[in-house]
């Protein structure tokens, strides 16, 4: 089985503008004379590979412990876009047709409109990710994440699509068990030789 991880790490990529700032703090030491290495870490849910759950923009919408699973193991598709604006008019000429999960690799660059998201629920999609920090380009926030989310799209955000040809692949990119809250780190990786999708009916 070959993994490709498509994740970034936690500690090391920026975070959001304006979202707190990623500390690690060293509690024990082996080196420092304690009897184990201990860390703690204080980050932002939304810094790094992670999942956007319905919470984050919708009121009373479903929270992280409350998503379905499913939506993220699964045959996912693979497009490259050229970074900047996606609108509705280039969902239609250039995505899939049909499609349940679907990752947009725009060098981190490319963004959708409100038009390009609900052209996109047209294919049936039940996941949505990107190469980028957030589907939605600063400052249009909120409408391409609110017709994704309102629409039972789960959301996958700064993943590591650097090194992934286009194409077809199997996914599994579980949100951690957080708890009640809007969103959470994802240890994102595709498996692209088919051995688990083959084996399921």
């Amino acid at each position: 089985m070959n993994i490709v991880d498509i994740s970034r790490p936690l500690l090391t990529t920026l975070e959001y503008p304006g979202d707190p700032e990623t500390k690690l703090d060293s509690v024990k030491s082996i080196s420092r004379g304690d009897d184990c290495n201990l860390s703690a870490v204080y980050a932002c849910v939304h810094t790094g590979t992670h999942s956007d759950a319905p919470s984050h923009f919708l009121d009373g919408g479903l929270n992280i412990d409350e998503v379905d699973l499913n939506k993220y193991i699964g045959k996912c598709t693979v497009i490259e876009v050229p970074p900047g604006v996606i609108t509705g008019e280039y969902v239609d000429r250039f995505f899939p047709k049909s499609c349940e999960r679907l990752l947009i690799k725009g060098d981190s660059q490319s963004f959708f409109m409100e038009s390009a998201a609900y052209e996109a629920l047209d294919s049936g999609l039940c996941l949505i990710g990107t190469d980028a920090d957030s589907i939605g380009k600063s400052g249009n926030q909120l409408k391409p994440h609110k017709a994704f989310l309102q629409n039972g799209v789960a959301i996958l955000e700064n993943l590591d699509l650097s090194g992934v040809e286009p194409g077809d692949y199997y996914l599994i990119a579980l949100p951690v068990k957080m708890g009640a809250i809007e969103g959470a780190p994802v240890r994102a990786v595709l498996i692209d030789d088919y051995i688990l999708w083959n084996r399921i009916k």
